[in-house]
């Protein structure tokens, strides 16, 4: 089986900003991969003029939540390290040849989203037109049109990223699973994994690559 592979644009945020920005990622790509019927929940962004859909379901909202609290913690870690990403698989478990050394089943991997996170620190920049640097408070932006200016952009950027996951699912169809009569869940079976400081996107698909897809992230 194929797995596809959906690498979303780079969000940059400061770091009051990813648990809002991860739950309308991670939702929406949740939300769009349901099964049967779900009973879906406009939810208003906080910090954004923008709004998504949940499933409603309170088992993956905890599950999120957990996750992004773990993500936050890890960065919180390594301060110096801007670039992190965060991996959405959907899988399907099937039955393998029996072994005393290992389980008898395994999760194939058919799908993965990445998503992109560039953590930053607000700093006052020149104005676009400026040539040299200076001190006078007239000749730069001010912390308030600045933090306005990044809002603005990263709004925009976030709905890239929705219009993307809409495009992508929309278009990427023939690798989806069969729906077996007894499945279970308002979704395809996800897991969701915090890269390490150390393996990035191109890391993980030269490992599936090596191992035909049905490796178990760390």
């Amino acid at each position: 089986m194929n797995c596809e592979v959906c690498e979303l644009k780079e969000l940059v945020v400061e770091q009051f900003e990813i648990r809002e920005v991860l739950r309308c990622i991670l939702h929406t790509i949740i939300f769009h991969r349901a099964l049967g019927l779900v009973r879906p929940r406009d939810i208003n962004c906080e910090l954004f003029e923008l709004t998504y859909v949940q499933c409603g379901v309170p088992e993956v909202e905890k599950e999120i939540e957990e996750k992004i609290t773990e993500f936050i913690s890890k960065i919180s870690k390594h301060p110096n390290r801007r670039s992190h990403q965060v991996c959405l698989s959907f899988y399907e478990t099937k039955d393998k040849q029996p072994a005393w050394f290992s389980s008898k089943t395994e999760r194939v991997y058919w799908e993965r989203w990445f998503i992109n996170l560039q953590i930053t620190n607000q700093r006052v920049n020149m104005k676009p037109n400026q040539t040299k640097v200076g001190f006078d408070p007239g000749e730069k932006l001010s912390s308030l049109e600045e933090k306005k200016l990044h809002r603005t952009a990263l709004e925009a950027s976030i709905r890239e990223n929705l219009f993307q996951i809409i495009k992508f699912v929309n278009e990427k169809m023939d690798h989806l699973p069969h729906i077996p009569p007894n499945a279970e869940g308002i979704s395809y079976p996800y897991e969701i994994t915090i890269l390490s400081s150390s393996e990035s996107s191109l890391d993980m698909l030269k490992r599936m690559l090596q191992t035909g897809h049905q490796t178990t992230l760390s």
